[in-house]
């Protein structure tokens, strides 16, 4: 009975919005799913760092338009004081530069309010999981804004860092672009996880690419996957 109670409030999410009826909303949905429950709501700054220092929630759900503050801003000081959170940012936002700008400071997730209440809970428990949670649709947006899906041509000076890429960290990103986790990509190529990453860290190596999400740009701008949409 313990550990089936523990299961029921595994996840703590830590609301910060500052429309009163749309974190209403949230915690109905959220606390209707067994495993997850809002131990905190916040409308601003203050409340919403003040709420992350005592709670420490598992997820913080946050919105990129705040009172006063720019949302995006805030991610690093809630990471600071609340260093085991995961942020997963829910937000009407359409502008691709805003999403990439918080998934560089520490967002592990966006999520766009038009999307169906169910993909607002899974991206919820993969972040909780350790994974980053990209819409793919999004992911295109963002790959548009920045490359206009220019091919790759002969004199490219990024050909060379490619030449270098072995067939299975080729592979490799081949199935991040299709929206595999570690997990899954070891299964898929009958490796350990610690392999993918070690392959994933030569990756980031080769192409000079900072994280995960870049390399998903990288790879639909010069072709080496293609967006599973």
């Amino acid at each position: 009975m313990q550990a089936a109670a523990a299961k029921l409030t595994s996840i703590t999410i830590l609301l910060i919005d500052d429309h009163t009826v749309m974190r209403l909303g949230l915690r109905l949905l959220i606390e209707n799913q067994q495993g997850l429950k809002v131990v905190g709501e916040a409308s601003g700054r203050a409340d919403a760092l003040k709420l992350a220092e005592r709670e420490q929630p598992d997820i913080i759900l946050l919105d990129l338009t705040l009172p006063g503050t720019d949302g995006i801003d805030l991610i690093p000081e809630l990471l600071a004081i609340a260093k085991d959170s995961r942020i997963l940012v829910l937000t009407g936002v359409l502008e691709p530069e805003a999403h990439k700008r918080a998934m560089r400071l520490g967002a592990m997730g966006v999520v766009l309010k038009e999307k169906a209440p169910e993909v607002l809970i899974k991206a919820i428990e993969k972040v909780h999981e350790g994974e980053i949670w990209l819409d793919r649709a999004m992911v295109a947006n963002v790959f548009c804004a920045t490359s206009r899906f220019r091919e790759v041509k002969k004199h490219d000076p990024e050909t060379a860092k490619i030449a270098t890429l072995t067939e299975r960290e080729r592979e490799v990103i081949a199935l991040i672009g299709e929206g595999l986790r570690n997990r899954q990509i070891a299964d898929r190529l009958f490796i350990s996880e610690g392999t993918v990453r070690n392959h994933l860290t030569t990756v980031f190596s080769k192409l000079e690419v900072s994280d995960r999400f870049e390399l998903l740009i990288y790879s639909y701008r010069h072709a080496i996957a293609k967006p599973n949409l």
